[in-house]
């Protein structure tokens, strides 16, 4: 079970260092089409997360619709939060080469610093420090050689009440190796360190916390993970963390800003909880088009609708949090509707599709395939794939489409959302199943 750090402030006293500046941000949408930061390219959208497969689960919930198009819609990043060495690289290596064929950057959430969230609702993390660099060592290969985005150790830098001298020396090495054992794997690897919030550190004493910790070996920090804050003061405050390491020799960083749940009201001095406030909202969709030098992308770093851990279990997707911060929100620029759903119609003649396997990653005893469906000539109003499963594979997960298995044949079929494919387009179903990976055979249905 993956967990998420709640963010921001149940210790905090709110300094402030900055000033205020005008945001070209308005109810969660972004102005212009100026891009800038560092980083350009589409953020990848995992077809696995807990609010995709609540949605495929639930569509009939009338609250389904403004989740679905709102939130599930997005791509948010993964978070690796559970301490598992031996199979962190096979977990990144298949987000990493789904992210790939879509022509799409991850962002990946390491969350596994030793004495994590000083033991509060998000307690855990790798037992020392030995062990944490055994497990960056494991995670480092998985992540290929093409863009990644990652987000380094949320809270690990501003949350420090519960260290002393000598463990928060330990903390900052050990991140500092971090980043240089990630950039040696993969130098298009970008790696952000963590600059707290604007209400909480002043920007002089989180600059010296990134430094300490080797922010010169990485692309930036990120702030407001989790948290409320709006986003000019994220900006300012950004600016303001820049010109103090710009002051100490370190130039050419950037900035990240979690824009998950900033739209609404403006969190105060202490509010780090969003489990029971329906203040909150979804803030800018997320996008590396800032229009800000200093601002390499908005992120949706906290999954919007996981809970923070004093009214549910940190992590849990909860539906009545996920409407509530979408509900009233802008719908995405790219969607400026609701999403309809396809009704299937009887088939008709001359409706034909096609199916191609590809092994997307394997490990021992397991693997990660992807299927493309491709419609004909004519527009397709739904499809069925059928493969017969080799002696020994057995399909454990599937998303983006409902399986049925007979014996040794497999019989996946179209979601309420990917069954209408106009001529030439195409959908991609996905699935990690035991066995040894081997070349499959899938044959495509129309409707």
């Amino acid at each position: 079970m993956r967990v998420h750090p709640w963010r921001g402030g149940r210790w905090r006293t709110a300094i402030a260092t900055t000033a205020v500046a005008c945001s070209a941000v308005t109810a969660g949408l972004v102005t212009g089409n100026a891009r800038a930061g560092t980083l350009s390219g589409t953020l990848y959208r995992d077809p696995t997360t807990q609010v995709v497969r609540w949605v495929e689960a639930n569509p009939n919930d009338a609250r389904t619709p403004v989740i679905r198009d709102k939130i599930a819609s997005q791509p948010q990043a993964h978070w690796l939060s559970a301490f598992n060495p031996s199979t962190v690289t096979s977990e990144v290596s298949g987000v990493v080469n789904a992210a790939n064929s879509a022509n799409q950057i991850p962002v990946l959430s390491v969350y596994e610093i030793p004495n994590r969230d000083c033991g509060g609702a998000s307690a855990g993390g790798a037992p020392d420090y030995t062990q944490y660099q055994q497990w960056i060592s494991n995670f480092a290969p998985g992540i290929g050689n093409r863009t990644v985005i990652v987000i380094l150790e949320t809270d690990a830098l501003a949350l420090q009440t519960c260290l002393s001298g000598s463990d928060v020396a330990a903390r900052d090495q050990a991140i500092a190796q971090a980043i240089q054992k990630i950039k040696n794997a993969d130098p298009n690897a970008k790696v952000y360190l963590d600059g707290g919030h604007s209400a909480w550190n002043s920007a002089t004493e989180q600059g010296s916390r990134l430094k300490a910790a080797g922010v010169q070996y990485a692309d930036g920090f990120f702030t407001n993970v989790s948290n409320f804050q709006p986003l000019s003061n994220e900006a300012a405050y950004g600016r303001s963390i820049i010109s103090y390491l710009q002051s100490q020799g370190i130039s050419g960083k950037h900035q990240i800003i979690d824009t998950s749940r900033n739209g609404g009201a403006v969190g105060a001095q202490g509010d780090w909880c969003g489990d029971d406030n329906t203040d909150h909202r979804i803030g800018a969709y997320p996008t590396l088009d800032t229009g800000d030098q200093n601002v390499d992308g908005y992120l949706w770093v906290k999954p919007p609708g996981e809970a923070d851990g004093c009214s549910y279990p940190a992590g849990n997707f909860v539906p009545d949090l996920a409407y509530s911060l979408a509900n009233g929100a802008p719908n995405p620029p790219s969607s400026p509707g609701p999403t309809p759903t396809p009704t299937p119609t009887p088939p008709t003649g001359g409706r034909t599709c096609t199916a191609i396997y590809q092994t997307m990653s394997s490990w021992q005893g397991g693997f990660q395939g992807q299927i493309s469906v491709t419609a004909g000539t004519s527009a397709i109003n739904g499809w069925r794939l059928t493969l017969s499963l080799p002696a020994g594979v057995s399909i454990s997960q599937l998303w983006n489409g409902t399986l049925t298995t007979s014996g040794s044949t497999a019989t996946i079929t179209n979601l309420s959302w990917n069954g209408t494919l106009a001529p030439g387009a195409a959908a991609q179903v996905g699935f990690t199943a035991t066995g040894g990976a081997s070349s499959l055979t899938p044959t495509c249905t129309a409707s």
